[in-house]
């Protein structure tokens, strides 16, 4: 089995989860709390999953006791407006939380008006993305400010991305993955002359319920993701499973 690994940045083993090991930071994505309310709208009775979702990320903390926990855009899910349960959910996940680490959040398009619901003293950055070290974070959405183009690695989430899978009896599956590579300098060096190129590393959605992109039979959403070079971007599975590049498998 070959993993995704890159310096000290660690993909955690079955989980939508990333650490970087020499900043002790744990990273996850989209985590689209409030997404029920919308599912229900659409005549599936789905209870607010927002429990499990805090259980399943103090399950990851305890494992790898980060100091900082860096969330990449997207913690609630309605717009424009929320629901008073949806924004009861974030305030009690976050609160929680912070109890483990420094939190910090890159808003996401979903997250208008999100910092009236942040206890303190958690962070938010611009939505133009957060940079420590060599390392740029960002959701995905948007362009990044241009100091993130020289990192060595860009984070993001936003998309989604799943992988499509198909059996011999034509029974398709979607699986989450992890997409990495490098951007086509056809399609971004006019944006950013200066850019070093770095190492895009596209995170899959942290609630189990969002959905997403397929990376094999469908365009990749946002500019950071779009504006990737499928000849030499990988894609992995949640176990690690490197199933080859994307031109390889669409």
């Amino acid at each position: 089995m070959n993993t995704m690994k890159t310096s000290t940045l660690q993909p955690i083993p079955n989980e939508p989860a990333l650490y970087i090991k020499n900043q002790r930071t744990l990273v996850v994505a989209d985590l689209h709390i409030g997404i029920e309310h919308e599912l229900r709208l659409q005549g599936l009775n789905i209870p607010s999953q927002t429990q499990l979702l805090t259980h399943h990320l103090i399950t990851i903390i305890k494992n790898v006791h980060p100091q900082d926990i860096i969330l990449l855009g997207d913690i609630k899910h309605n717009i424009p407006t929320s629901t008073r349960e949806e924004r009861q959910d974030v305030y009690q996940f976050l609160e929680t939380i912070q109890t483990y680490a420094t939190i910090h959040i890159i808003p996401g398009n979903h997250d208008g008006n999100i910092y009236k619901w942040v206890p303190e003293p958690i962070q938010i950055h611009p939505s133009d993305g957060y940079r420590v070290d060599n390392i740029g974070f960002i959701h995905g959405h948007r362009w990044p400010r241009e100091e993130l183009m020289t990192c060595t690695h860009l984070l993001t989430g936003h998309t989604h991305p799943t992988i499509q899978l198909t059996d011999r009896l034509g029974y398709k599956t979607f699986e989450p993955c992890w997409i990495r590579g490098t951007f086509s300098e056809q399609k971004i060096k006019k944006r950013y002359p200066n850019m070093t190129n770095p190492e895009l590393i596209i995170f899959p959605a942290f609630h189990p319920l969002c959905g997403g992109v397929a990376a094999n039979t469908d365009h990749l959403i946002g500019p950071l993701a779009s504006s990737l070079d499928i000849h030499t971007a990988d894609i992995y599975l949640i176990d690690g499973t490197h199933l080859g590049k994307i031109r390889d498998i669409q």
